[in-house]
């Protein structure tokens, strides 16, 4: 049983999954991502039980076209987010969450117990704050603020520019700090 190297790339996590071993790469990965992927849910749904459980079956999905993956089209988070919106849009097109990767890998339901509840509402409240933005550039404040991902990685998500991913991020902060001093001087 081999332990994945904790500064192991994405790429590297994903190679190292193979039939037959432990899921200690892949379990690096999920943990690695998991926030940023429920993130992206969250504010697209808005219901913590909806994206947990849309989380679950993208990293699924994920885990099952792993030897699929490949580092000639885009970073590792590139294509995890892809798989979300996969999940995401045929979710919405069935009416459910789709279940199917996570019902072949015989995953057990996601339950969310109070801790992780909180913590996922927790996760909520701080996008509220972005609620009043364009939503380009909330999702641009979300990717780099929040959830501390490279400008890269963000505009291969995007599909534009790291210019206009920077610049979406600073005109979004620019109109966060401009409400903030308004709400306080309100509130003076």
């Amino acid at each position: 049983m081999t332990t994945p190297a904790p500064r192991a790339t994405d790429e590297q996590l994903i190679a190292e999954q193979r039939p037959g071993r432990s899921g200690e790469a892949f379990s690096t990965f999920y943990s690695r991502h998991e926030r940023r992927i429920l993130t992206f849910f969250l504010t697209r749904v808005r219901r913590p039980d909806l994206a947990a459980d849309l989380t679950a079956e993208t990293f699924a999905a994920a885990l099952q076209s792993r030897e699929r993956y490949n580092t000639r089209r885009g970073p590792a988070i590139g294509w995890l987010f892809g798989i979300a919106r996969n999940v995401l849009s045929s979710s919405v097109r069935a009416g459910r969450v789709e279940g199917q990767a996570r019902q072949r890998l015989r995953m057990l339901p996601v339950v969310l117990d109070d801790t992780t509840l909180a913590a996922v509402m927790e996760l909520t409240d701080e996008r509220a704050l972005l609620d009043g933005l364009p939503a380009e550039q909330a999702a641009a404040i979300t990717a780099r603020v929040l959830d501390d991902r490279a400008y890269p990685d963000i505009a291969a998500e995007m599909g534009c520019s790291e210019a206009v991913v920077r610049q979406r991020v600073s005109r979004g902060l620019q109109t966060l700090r401009s409400n903030i001093d308004l709400n306080e001087g309100m509130c003076s």
